[in-house]
């Protein structure tokens, strides 16, 4: 993939033609190249190949997309739409990297963890 992240701990694949459904958490790092339905969670890097799929949530530190997942993706640190990725769902990230040809059909809030809700803005 294009980012190059370190990886941290172990690694948890679930290779192409796999079908998986449940709910995975590891305290290291997940690729998924087949498809998986349900929930994930990882404390370090998660990626999604372009042949995986996600149906339901995604949380890991730094996630890289260029699959297809359809849920809420949540990365603590950075989050990598790469040019064929599709995510049809909200996102949360405190950094966001949109490649050209990117799809995503939901909405993004960008913060901090650990910084305060924005504040509305005030009617005069």
């Amino acid at each position: 993939m294009a980012d190059k992240q370190q990886p941290t701990g172990e690694l948890t694949l679930i290779a192409g033609n796999t079908l998986f459904e449940g709910k995975i958490k590891t305290e290291g790092s997940i690729r998924i190249d087949g498809k998986f339905v349900g929930e994930v969670t990882a404390k370090a890097n998660a990626a999604v190949g372009s042949s995986g799929t996600i149906e339901g949530n995604l949380s890991a530190r730094n996630v890289t997309v260029a699959g297809k997942i359809s849920g809420t993706v949540q990365a603590t640190e950075k989050l990598v739409l790469e040019s064929k990725s599709i995510v049809q769902g909200d996102i949360r990230a405190a950094r966001l990297v949109v490649d050209e040809g990117a799809t995503f059909d939901g909405r993004c809030d960008m913060k901090q963890a650990g910084s305060p809700a924005p504040s509305a803005p005030k009617k005069e």
